[in-house]
């Protein structure tokens, strides 16, 4: 007869009992699984397409095309002496990759529902696989950038690369957190209000259009600037500008400013996660 006293399990899978009991170290136990998560999404992106990873490239250009025929040429929006097609691709290119991470976490328990009733692992590995595989979208794209900056730096346009390039790990760790914190406070959300889910894409472009994407921030009107300054993705895009282009608004206020409230959304975020998947299989 087995004493089960002495025996001695590699994984003990205990309850939860209450929101903050969140271990982060457990995630490091599943390295393969993460990495397999990674592979899976980029496989079933890039699956039963013509042009595969092309689109990632093929989409800003476009997007590009459109802002300048619109917002340059008919509305006559000022780029800060930036040539159209760099000013709206930096702040494209950054807006994609948060866009990206919230969208792709926001849908977490919906789309992961089954494998998540069948099977134990660390719930946030699925949330965290987004926000790496929107990271390689978003360098394909930074490389289209790198090509369009040398092409004007080449061609002696007045721009003005600084030291604050250094600071660009930092100015994406803050895109990946507000993006993951926002996408999981939504995923919380919708396993309840399931009519969240449709707000979600509406409410991000016009999100855009309150941050400094199409236009700098030095264009804000003083009536308005009360609102566009409390927007934390916009001291991080004016800062990407500033470092690359030498056009834009860096300062430490701003920053420190965008990571208290990273810091305070993924908080909220990690915390409404780990409730809501304690007895999400009876909510959906």
């Amino acid at each position: 007869m087995i004493d089960k006293s002495e025996i001695q399990w590699d994984v003990i899978i205990e309850p939860k009992n209450n929101m903050f009991d969140v271990n982060i170290r457990e995630l490091m136990n599943y390295p393969d699984l993460f990495l397999m998560f990674i592979k899976r999404d980029i496989i079933t992106i890039y699956k039963q397409t013509i042009l595969g990873p092309v689109w990632y490239v093929l989409q800003p250009i476009m997007t590009v095309l459109v802002f300048i025929v619109v917002f340059k040429n008919i509305a006559g929006i000022s780029t800060d002496g930036v040539p159209a097609p760099l000013f709206y691709l930096s702040g494209i290119i950054m807006w994609n990759y948060f866009s990206e991470c919230f969208e792709q976490t926001s849908d977490t328990f919906f789309m992961n529902a089954e494998v998540f009733g069948k099977v134990y692992f660390p719930r946030l590995i699925m949330p965290l696989t987004k926000i790496v595989s929107a990271i390689i979208k978003f360098f394909l794209q930074f490389t289209l950038f790198l090509i369009v900056f040398y092409y004007y730096y080449s061609d002696s346009f007045d721009l003005h690369p600084n030291i604050t390039i250094f600071l660009l790990p930092y100015l994406l760790i803050l895109m990946a957190g507000l993006g993951l914190g926002a996408g999981l406070i939504f995923s919380s959300l919708t396993t309840r209000y399931r009519d969240l889910k449709y707000l979600i894409k509406f409410g991000v472009q016009l999100l855009m259009y309150a941050t400094p994407v199409i236009y700098p921030m030095s264009l804000i009107a003083k009536e308005y600037r009360g609102f566009i300054v409390w927007n934390p993705l916009g001291y991080i895009i004016e800062g990407f500008r500033h470092a690359f282009l030498g056009v834009g608004e860096l300062t430490m206020g701003g920053l420190l400013y965008s990571t208290l409230v990273t810091f305070l959304i993924l908080l909220i975020g990690v915390l409404l996660f780990n409730k809501t998947e304690q007895n999400f299989v009876d909510n959906i």
